[in-house]
C-alpha cells in the first residue's frame, strides 16, 4: 500500500470537495447542497422496490430476502415497571409509538397502579389492543425491553407466558433489560425513620 504525503493529499481533497453529487439536476442555476432533501422512503417501501428488481432466476430467494429485511428492525415492546406504576409502549420498526398506555389509563388510581393486578390487566389490555387493531400482520419479529423491577414486570412476563400472549410469544427474538444503573451519581435521599 502506497502512503501519500500531505502535499499529495491537498489536490485530491480539492477535487473531492468540488465534485457535485449526481442526484442534483444539472441546470443553469444549481441549488446549494443544504436544500437537497433526504429520501423519505421507509424500509418497507425500499424492500418492496428491491424485491421487484430481483428476478425469479436470481440467486437471492425472495423469502430469504424479506426475512433478512424484517430481522434488521423488529418491533419493540417497552415495559417500564416502576415501583408505583407500569407503562407499556409498542413501537414499530422505525421506533414510532403505536400503543402507549399505563395502569392509570385503564382505571387504576393512586397506590393500586403499582400493584401486580394492575400490571397483569395492563398487559392483557395491550395484547387485546394488538389483536383488535390487526397489528399481527405487521409484527414479524419483536424485542421485549424490560426496565426497573416493579411488580408489573413479573405480571407482564406471566402474560407473555400465558394464553393472552401466546400469539406474540413466538415472534419475540430478543429480551433485554434496560434498567438504569447508577455509578456514583447524586447523593441519595436520607432514609425514613418511623417511630
Amino acid at each position: 500500500m502506497k502512503l501519500l504525503l500531505p502535499q499529495q493529499l491537498r489536490p485530491l481533497q480539492k477535487i473531492r470537495f468540488q465534485c457535485r453529487p449526481t442526484a442534483i439536476p444539472r441546470t443553469s442555476q444549481t441549488r446549494p447542497l443544504a436544500t437537497v432533501q433526504p429520501p423519505t422512503t421507509s424500509l418497507y417501501e425500499l424492500s418492496t422496490k428491491l424485491l421487484n428488481y430481483i428476478d425469479k432466476d436470481s440467486f437471492i430467494e425472495k423469502e430469504k430476502f424479506t426475512t433478512l429485511l424484517t430481522k434488521t428492525k423488529p418491533h419493540r415492546l417497552h415495559v417500564y415497571a416502576k415501583k408505583h406504576n407500569t407503562h407499556i409502549t409498542l413501537t414499530n420498526s422505525e421506533r414510532q409509538s403505536i400503543i402507549s398506555v399505563s395502569a392509570g389509563n385503564i382505571g387504576f388510581r393512586k397506590s393500586s397502579r403499582g400493584s401486580y393486578d394492575a400490571g397483569y390487566q395492563l398487559g392483557a389490555y395491550v395484547m387485546g389492543r394488538i389483536k383488535q387493531r390487526g397489528l399481527l400482520n405487521q409484527i414479524q419479529s419483536m424485542e421485549l425491553i424490560l426496565r426497573d423491577f416493579g411488580q408489573g414486570r413479573e405480571a407482564i412476563q406471566k402474560i407473555l407466558l400465558g394464553t393472552e400472549g401466546a400469539f406474540v410469544r413466538d415472534r419475540i427474538v430478543r429480551v433485554m433489560d434496560a434498567t438504569r444503573l447508577k455509578f456514583g451519581g447524586v447523593r441519595g435521599k436520607k432514609p425514613r425513620r418511623l417511630g
